[in-house]
């Protein structure tokens, strides 16, 4: 389970951000183009947005979610680079995810959404292949 940030003893408050794309998590971290936004407030979503990337790609995009407060992201595929960056950064990754972004936040606030701590996709960047869920190349 995520840690909140505490504000007072009374508010707990956290920022997830999912990669998004058509309504689902996107598979590819590195090139998602929009984030949904979920803002969290003792255990429940009271509010949600979509934001874009900013054309932000991979080593980048650790600073503009961590420039906007998020404290968890959730995606498809993400490779080790990107993880290690957002850790860095102090946002905590759960990667592997796949469909609706608004049913694996439900998932992480219920403390059943699986948390993969490695790498989904590899920087061997010659060769096509499946991660997490998706086929083609993946970067990080």
């Amino acid at each position: 389970m995520p840690h909140f940030n505490h504000k007072t003893d009374k508010e707990r408050t956290m920022k997830i951000a999912a990669t998004y794309a058509n309504g689902e998590i996107f598979q590819h971290f590195g090139h998602t183009q929009q984030f949904k936004v979920y803002e969290v407030e003792d255990g429940k979503v009271v509010a949600s947005e979509i934001i874009g990337s900013n054309g932000a790609g991979h080593g980048a995009l650790a600073g503009l979610l961590s420039q906007g407060g998020i404290d968890v992201l959730i995606c498809g595929g993400i490779g080790g680079g990107a993880i290690n960056a957002l850790g860095q950064a102090g946002i905590e990754v759960y990667a592997g995810a796949a469909g609706s972004p608004d049913a694996a936040v439900e998932a992480l606030l219920a403390g059943i959404l699986p948390k993969v701590g490695e790498a989904t996709c590899h920087s061997d960047h010659s060769h096509s292949h499946n991660c997490a869920n998706h086929s083609g190349t993946c970067h990080q």
